[in-house]
């Protein structure tokens, strides 16, 4: 079964812009291709999890934020780290407005984003990684089993508690790439 690389969107993809969901407003964050094409070598198929709750919040909608994700795709693939998919929850329990405003099980901390792409692409989670900014990725990749749940400092103000509860921490993507995914020198193999 393969295993997947997955991904929190703002924060780890992108930089962390308010509500984001215009195709001129993103920027990718340092070192993320290098990380994708590594994790790709190594195996891992990549996807996105993500919670919008833009979307719930009416700031924009599916569409938008659907029409942005092509984008994505379409840059990851000109990097030669194409993703497998997309996952994500419009949705939030107070803040949502019509059938948006919703407790649902596709929220993180909840995994079942990460259970939905395993069922979907017949994915081992027990093999997979989880890379998220904030403690309710984790949270979700702990729920899901994954093999490892890394937090990264490259969005969300990160604290000690937080870095404790992930297996791994990385300042930066280039950082994780490097902890993930070393390079064998092969003079020295």
């Amino acid at each position: 079964m393969p295993k997947a690389l997955f991904l929190d969107r703002d924060g780890v993809v992108n930089v962390e812009k308010h509500y984001l969901h215009r195709i001129e407003d993103c920027e990718f964050v340092a070192g993320l291709f290098d990380l994708c094409r590594a994790a790709s070598q190594a195996g891992y198929r990549l996807i996105i999890v993500t919670n919008q709750s833009g979307i719930a919040r009416g700031y924009f909608n599916e569409a938008q934020f659907l029409s942005l994700m092509d984008w994505v795709r379409l840059q990851f693939s000109r990097q030669n780290a194409p993703l497998l998919d997309v996952f994500y929850c419009p949705h939030h329990p107070t803040q949502g407005v019509g059938q948006y405003k919703t407790k649902c099980l596709c929220r993180k901390p909840h995994p079942q984003m990460l259970f939905d792409a395993a069922r979907k692409h017949d994915l081992d989670l027990q093999e997979s990684i989880i890379v998220g900014d904030k403690l309710s990725d984790i949270q979700a990749g702990r729920a899901a089993h994954v093999k490892k749940t890394v937090l990264v400092g490259t969005g969300h103000h990160v604290n000690e508690a937080d870095k404790q509860a992930a297996d791994l921490f990385a300042d930066s993507l280039f950082e994780l790439k490097n902890q993930l995914f070393p390079v064998v020198d092969e003079a020295c193999a």
